[in-house]
C-alpha cells in the first residue's frame, strides 16, 4: 500500500494510521509539498505516537488525540532504571509538543518544529512494561501565524493517560515552525550546523 497522499488530502485528513505517521517522520507522505513543507516528527525509536486517532481545529483552537502501544522492549525500558523500569516521563512531555508540532502542520504552517516550552508539569502515575496503551490527548488553546517572520506556533493543554488512567498533565504546551532552520545536509558543515538563538 502507497501512504503517499496529496498536501490538499493532507490538509483535511482528521486521523494518521502508523503507516502514514513513521512516512510523516521520513518526510514522504506527501506526494505533493509546497515548498517549505520541512518538519517532521522524530523518527523511531524517538517517536512518541503509534497513531493519531483525531485532529480538529476551530478558529484558532483545536484538538489532538494520539495513541502509543506500550512494548515490552522499548528501549527506554532496558536502561530507566535497571531491576525497575518504568518510562521517563519527559517522553510523555515531548509526545505532547510532537503532537502540537504536528497539529501546526496540518494547519498550514511550513518550516521546521521546535519545542518552545510549557507550563506546569504534574506527575501522579507512571508506564511499566506491561501496560498496554498510552493515550494522549492535547486542547489546543491558541494557533498562531506570524506573517511577518512566517513562524507558526500551538500553544496546548496536555493529558497522558495509561489504559485510560490520567497519570500527568501539560500546561501551556508550546511548540513553534520556523522557516529556514532545517539541517538537511548533517554531518556537513553548512550554515545550520551549528546552534543557538533562532
Amino acid at each position: 500500500m502507497n501512504s503517499m497522499i496529496l498536501y490538499q488530502n493532507f490538509l483535511q485528513k482528521k486521523s494518521f494510521s502508523f503507516e502514514e505517521i513513521l512516512a510523516f517522520s521520513r518526510g514522504s507522505l506527501v506526494s505533493d509539498p509546497p515548498e517549505g513543507f520541512e518538519a517532521r516528527l522524530p523518527a523511531p525509536p524517538f517517536l512518541m505516537v503509534d497513531r493519531i486517532t483525531n485532529v480538529e481545529s476551530k478558529g484558532t483552537m483545536g484538538k489532538i488525540i494520539a495513541e502509543q502501544d506500550v512494548r515490552l522492549d522499548a528501549w527506554y525500558f532496558q536502561c530507566h532504571f535497571t531491576a525497575d523500569p518504568v518510562q521517563p516521563g519527559c517522553l510523555g512531555v515531548d509526545a505532547i509538543w510532537q503532537l502540537l508540532g504536528f497539529f501546526c502542520v496540518w494547519r498550514g504552517a511550513l518550516g521546521s518544529g521546535r519545542a518552545l516550552g510549557c507550563g506546569e508539569v504534574v506527575f501522579n502515575g507512571q508506564i511499566r512494561p506491561f501496560n498496554k496503551t498510552i493515550r494522549y490527548e492535547v486542547d489546543i488553546r491558541r494557533y498562531s501565524h506570524l506573517k511577518d517572520s512566517g513562524a507558526s506556533v500551538a500553544v496546548g493543554d496536555g493529558r497522558v493517560y495509561v489504559d485510560d488512567e490520567l497519570i500527568y498533565t501539560v500546561g501551556q504546551a508550546r511548540t513553534g515552525i520556523f522557516k529556514d532552520i532545517a539541517y538537511p545536509d548533517y554531518p556537513a558543515r553548512s550554515k545550520n550546523s551549528i546552534g543557538g538563538i533562532m
